[in-house]
């Protein structure tokens, strides 16, 4: 239990990035670098504005002795002048030694997030494609942004990103005090939870939310240890919230096949190497897929909302999956308190 490392996903002043206008996409995000700079001398300490978060568990190399992670959001969520510059190492995956936690590289996706929508769902180490067509260790992430991300697993450098399994309707709209609205809601897109990739179809595989919201920007000040939004961001009335089951080939960035759900979709996803995909509702549906065409299988009724990553392991040279259904409070899914195990018959 002896603490070997810390690596501080907040840097101190002099780490305000390249001030960028785009994200990761190459899409302008709006900002008023004139202003932020401007604001600078006067914000808070980087540190103390807090924010940059872990989320979810890294993925490690252990041949290059390499650990990376994503990271969370800014804070406060919504009011960026209290935090001008990109607000490294915030929305962005970063490589750091494993034993000495010695930064590597990290990529930023959103610079200067003020729509929460925060690097969360856990890196995966795969072989992937690069832009010359040899195939390189990569690590990739599916992002609240809509989009699976590609890097070099070296230098972090992006190859590609993919296709946008999410509508993406005002986005980068800037919150106001009125309230503005984008159809990329706070929620992503993939939030924390896990994708599942297989080297047989070269596919990554992602349950993904689509709600609307609208963003409400506040000027407020740190709450003492409180939560510090700097705003609001809600669900429209009469705007349906849904989401989908998305299959994205990495070596391409194409989506190779997309099911859609009637409601949002929160919890993560597996893969097996006998082709199946699975993944849990909202609805308490838990359902096996082809994981090259999407087709649903099965379906079972859990009774709760299933909104965890499911688990495969062996028993005996038995196969089973396995997954909790336990609902979700952020979406007010149902409750419960059960496991399921399910594996083929004798």
């Amino acid at each position: 239990g002896k603490l070997l490392w810390t690596f501080h996903t907040i840097p101190d002043r002099g780490s305000e990035g390249v001030w960028a206008t785009q994200d990761a996409t190459g899409r302008d995000m709006h900002r008023d670098i004139a202003a932020e700079k401007a604001q600078l001398p006067k914000g808070r300490k980087f540190e103390a504005t807090l924010g940059g978060g872990v989320w979810m568990t890294p993925a490690v190399d252990l041949k290059t002795r390499t650990i990376f992670f994503v990271v969370g959001n800014p804070s406060p969520d919504l009011y960026g002048v209290e935090r001008p510059g990109d607000n490294l190492y915030t929305d962005s995956m970063v490589a750091v030694d494993l034993d000495s936690g010695k930064y590597k590289w990290h990529f930023q996706y959103v610079a200067h997030d003020v729509w929460d929508l925060d690097a969360a769902s856990p890196p995966i180490l795969v072989d992937a494609k690069d832009k010359d067509g040899n195939v390189i260790p990569a690590v990739i992430h599916g992002g609240k942004t809509g989009h699976v991300y590609v890097h070099d697993r070296k230098d972090g450098k992006l190859i590609r990103f993919s296709e946008a399994m999410v509508p993406q309707g005002g986005v980068w709209t800037l919150p106001t005090p009125q309230g503005a609205r984008m159809e990329l809601g706070a929620n992503g897109g993939v939030e924390w939870s896990p994708m599942a990739f297989s080297p047989k179809t070269n596919f990554a595989y992602a349950v993904n939310l689509i709600q609307p919201m609208t963003y409400h920007v506040e000027a407020t000040q740190y709450p003492d240890g409180k939560l510090w939004l700097g705003g609001a961001f809600k669900t429209i009335p009469g705007v349906p919230q849904t989401g989908n089951v998305t299959a994205v080939d990495v070596n391409t960035g194409k989506i190779a096949w997309q099911a859609k759900t009637d409601q949002p979709m929160i919890g993560g996803i597996s893969v097996t190497g006998g082709d199946l995909a699975f993944a849990g509702e909202g609805n308490g549906s838990f359902k096996a897929y082809d994981a090259r065409s999407g087709k649903v299988l099965w379906t079972y009724q859990c009774g709760a909302g299933v909104n965890a990553p499911p688990v495969t392991y062996m028993v005996d040279g038995k196969q089973y999956i396995a997954v909790g259904a336990g609902g979700n409070t952020q979406i007010d899914f149902k409750r419960g308190n059960s496991v399921f195990v399910f594996s083929l018959p004798e």
